[in-house]
């Protein structure tokens, strides 16, 4: 979820997306719900973003996907 808000956020920066609440939209989608990878593409296809924003998530997964790991760990050596 973290991810998808992440890509929502900059598409707003950048002028792609109308997009005002992106905590809400992924709240909606993920708040007591079972996310599968079909409702997941689906959820994908239907964001007011650019197309090569909705192929950046298509391809994310959990074990591909690390956030703000590493500037972490650069930050608190």
């Amino acid at each position: 979820a973290e991810a998808i808000q992440t890509v929502i956020r900059a598409e707003i920066v950048a002028g792609n997306s109308s997009i005002t609440d992106p905590y809400d939209v992924v709240k909606k989608l993920t708040r007591g719900k079972k996310v599968t990878p079909e409702v997941l593409a689906e959820f994908v296809d239907s964001l007011d973003i650019s197309d090569e924003a909705k192929n950046r998530l298509r391809t994310l997964t959990p074990a591909t996907y690390v956030g703000v790991a590493s500037e972490l760990v650069d930050y608190l050596n």
